[in-house]
């Protein structure tokens, strides 16, 4: 395992967002879903694409808390310019789980 010190992982902006969108991604080579994320005040709404179709449906998905790094540069995705990374887990099966906070807190929150 490669090692990294707090400082690099205080460089990584992982932070708390509600989803307010989610619609299967027309056209993406693997199944996904575009997701619109508010992220707060200071960040605002940002676009992802999420291969979470295995495990989650859209209207599942709407209302829910993620966790997403914010400071990543912006990425094409086919017609989608990808705003944000939304973190998950894969599973056995490949599936992604979601990585989301067991409790309600304020959009826009850090992890650390």
């Amino acid at each position: 395992m490669h090692t990294i010190s707090f400082d690099d992982f205080l460089r990584v902006e992982l932070r708390v967002g509600r989803v307010l969108s989610a619609s299967v991604f027309e056209g993406a080579r693997k199944p996904a879903y575009i997701l619109q994320v508010d992220f707060g005040e200071e960040i605002g709404i940002r676009k992802s694409s999420a291969q979470l179709t295995a495990l989650y449906q859209p209207e599942d998905l709407v209302g829910r808390l993620v966790v997403g790094v914010v400071n990543f540069p912006r990425k094409q995705i086919g017609p989608l310019m990808s705003e944000c990374l939304i973190t998950g887990f894969h599973r056995a099966d490949g599936a992604v789980a979601l990585c989301v906070p067991d409790q309600d807190v304020p959009l826009g929150t850090r992890l650390l």
